[in-house]
Order: structure tokens, then C-alpha cells, then sequence
């Protein structure tokens, strides 16, 4: 199951924003807010959109997007137009098609709330790539080992 994400998840998308950014690692550091912290900080504003996923009663994945500003811009900035998306699933459910159904949802939402397009960031290495490129996602530029995707959401 899928549901639309309130105040109340903002401990988990800050859970999963660690997920994310430290998807090599074997572990997540327990605490501490990672450098990426601006994808959830204030979490809230115009245009702040996420999803959780539900596997028994559980939250086990996260998918959101948020604006940034050209002064103050995420790693997979593009304009202040585009939202940027950001996604974790918890590593014992990672490969099991959740990443593609919560991509998918994420996109339709975005479509609905009347973006063009949608970006993110990616490190080049990262198997995400090839799940971000089934999805429409294009490459849009690349620096410091890390691509900036873009994907149209016109129907």
C-alpha cells in the first residue's frame, strides 16, 4: 500500500533520506542528520510532496519531492520549476519492485500537481540508475561522479 505522507512521517523520510545516502554502506548510521539534511529540513513548505510505502503496517519506503531555489539549490537542481525527487526503500525490501511502484506514484503525483518535469540525483554507480531510466528519466548533466536526471511528465 501506498499513502500520501503527513507531519507525522517526517522522522521517517528523514530515516529515509539517510537510506539513501548512505546506500553503499552495509549500515546507516543511527543518527545524525546526513549532508543531504535540506531535502526534509522544514519539511512542509509550498510544493513539499511525499509517499510512503506500507508492508504490514510498516513504513518500508519513502518517495518525495520538493522545490528548490537557484540561490540554494539540491545536488539535482535544474530550475525552480523542477521539482527534485528523492527515494529510499529499507534495505531488506530493496528489489522487490517497491522502488518502481512508489517512482510511478510519485510521478503520477507530480503530473497531477501540474509539474512538467521531475530530477533527481544520482551517483553514477548506483544500480538506481538503470530503475531511474525505465522510468523516463533522462541524463541531464553530469560533475563529481554523480548524474543530474531529468524525466518529462507530459502525458
Amino acid at each position: 500500500m501506498i499513502r500520501r505522507a503527513g507531519p507525522q512521517d517526517v522522522p521517517f523520510l528523514r530515516d529515509m533520506l539517510r537510506h539513501a545516502y548512505y546506500w553503499r554502506a552495509t549500515s546507516v548510521p543511527e543518527s545524525g542528520e546526513p549532508p543531504v539534511r535540506r531535502y526534509v529540513e522544514r519539511w512542509g513548505r509550498p510544493g513539499d510532496t511525499a509517499l510512503i510505502a506500507i508492508q504490514d503496517f510498516q513504513p518500508v519506503g519513502a518517495a518525495w519531492y520538493r522545490l528548490f531555489r537557484e540561490d540554494n539549490p539540491g545536488y539535482g537542481f535544474i530550475d525552480e520549476a523542477t521539482p527534485e525527487l528523492s527515494i529510499a526503500i529499507v534495505p531488506s525490501k530493496r528489489g522487490s519492485g517497491l522502488g518502481s511502484e512508489l517512482l510511478d506514484a510519485l510521478m503520477a503525483r507530480a503530473r497531477e500537481d501540474g509539474y512538467a518535469a521531475i530530477s533527481l540525483s544520482v551517483e553514477k554507480d548506483n544500480p538506481a540508475v538503470s530503475l531511474y531510466e525505465r522510468h523516463g528519466f533522462e541524463r541531464f548533466s553530469e560533475d563529481d561522479g554523480a548524474y543530474t536526471m531529468r524525466a518529462e511528465l507530459t502525458e
